[in-house]
């Protein structure tokens, strides 16, 4: 999963403006990197300029996804990304990014504004930390420890059964059980085996 490009721009009526962008062409050669960043510029504005106020959309172009996120007062967010990288955790990020934009970039500024007089700093250090989704954002963060945990039953329960002892033989042996517990266990085996044949 990787992120190529971070981009803010301003929907205009006649054309798109870039206000900001960082990049991180560092997979590519080093002749390639300029072409590859004029490339990435040339792409977010030509999604912006074809994408309609208060939308949101994935773009595929080859083995890379374009997310856009066009607010309904102009201002657009586009994250150039491989296509592994979830969608959610993208328009989160583009979200967050708009917001910050807009707190601390005059409003006046965006229709006239380019990558030189506009003073905002913060595309770097989120293009930075969200190229690893699961660090960045706390629900995908989450469902991979549920995932992770999820495997480690998986192996325990293969491993006990492994090991030959049978559930069924664990629960007669047991001393914590009580006797209805254990009445229970079986009257419930019997069931579910009744379903199951059914």
């Amino acid at each position: 999963m990787k992120l190529y490009s971070l981009s803010v721009l301003y929907k205009g009526e006649s054309k798109t403006v870039l206000l900001k962008a960082a990049y991180d062409v560092s997979s590519f050669s080093f002749f390639q990197r300029s072409s590859v960043q004029e490339f990435m510029t040339f792409t977010s504005q030509l999604i912006v300029e074809r994408s309609g106020k208060g939308s949101r959309a994935s773009v595929k172009e080859q083995e890379y996804l374009c997310h856009v996120y066009v607010r309904n007062d102009s201002l657009a967010g586009v994250v150039i990304a491989d296509s592994e990288y979830p969608s959610r955790v993208a328009f989160t990020l583009l979200e967050k990014v708009l917001d910050e934009f807009s707190k601390q970039v005059d409003r006046i500024d965006w229709p006239t504004g380019s990558p030189d007089t506009i003073q905002y700093t913060g595309l770097d250090s989120h293009l930075s930390r969200y190229q690893n989704p699961r660090e960045a954002d706390p629900m995908t963060k989450v469902q991979a420890e549920l995932d992770e945990t999820k495997i480690i039953l998986h192996n325990t329960m293969e491993s006990l059964l492994e090991r030959g002892e049978k559930l069924d033989d664990l629960v007669s042996k047991s001393e914590v059980l009580g006797i209805q517990s254990k009445a229970f266990y079986k009257t419930a085996r019997k069931q579910n085996s009744c379903c199951a044949i059914m």
